[in-house]
């Protein structure tokens, strides 16, 4: 089965493929990481209301394929969150010790059907 990462950046698209589940985790997580470690934002100010970096995400790392649709935010700040859903996203919330994209994995493989 074959997964497809997307991440969108700065009005970028870029669509890479993964052959499983695991490779395609691996593939989003070392694609949501660099973009957390580049450059920040700052506060952007449109004279009726100001966003703060943590407010604006960044950069989107999707992951389709096999039934799943979910992926990473990369705020402003360079912080992270973790989500599922097609049209409405809902937040996955990390457990003691885990980031982001532990909390994705851990979520996802919970119900993964691959031999």
């Amino acid at each position: 089965m074959a997964y497809r990462v997307v991440v969108r950046r700065s009005g970028k698209v870029d669509k890479l493929q993964a052959g499983t589940l695991d490779a395609a985790l691996d593939l989003l997580e070392h694609e949501a990481r660099a973009a957390a470690n580049g450059p920040r934002r700052g506060t952007v100010d449109l004279r009726v209301r100001q966003f703060e970096p943590v407010q604006q995400v960044s950069t989107r790392v999707e992951l389709r394929g096999g039934g799943v649709r979910a992926g990473v935010d990369v705020r402003g700040d360079g912080s992270a969150e973790a989500w599922t859903g097609r049209v409405r996203r809902t937040l996955i919330e990390p457990r003691d010790g885990e980031d982001a994209f532990a909390a994705l994995r851990r979520l996802l493989q919970s119900f993964k059907v691959e031999p």
